[in-house]
């Protein structure tokens, strides 16, 4: 493995850390929403990563799905927010 995708990794390792300490200590939902959506970009990453350093061709039908999840699951945190602030 060479130095960038070391570097890589680790960059994503210490961004998901800080992410989840974003979700644990986050005092609202809308906080712990945006940390799952980052957090899932970061998986979607990190997968990237791992697939170009070890070529893992058979796993790109797995980053696709979350990848999607992902969009979806933004798609629906905005829908939420949108409704809530209707509400108000």
């Amino acid at each position: 493995m060479n130095a960038v995708a070391v570097a890589a990794l680790a960059l994503l390792s210490a961004a998901a850390v800080l992410v989840l300490v974003r979700l644990v200590r986050g005092p609202r939902s809308l906080d712990r929403i945006v940390a799952v959506e980052v957090l899932v970009t970061l998986l979607v990453a990190g997968a990237c990563v791992a697939i170009a350093v070890w070529e893992y061709t058979t796993f790109v039908p797995v980053l696709v799905v979350l990848a999607l999840l992902g969009f979806i699951g933004a798609m629906t945190a905005a829908r939420l927010i949108e409704e809530r602030e209707e509400l108000r």
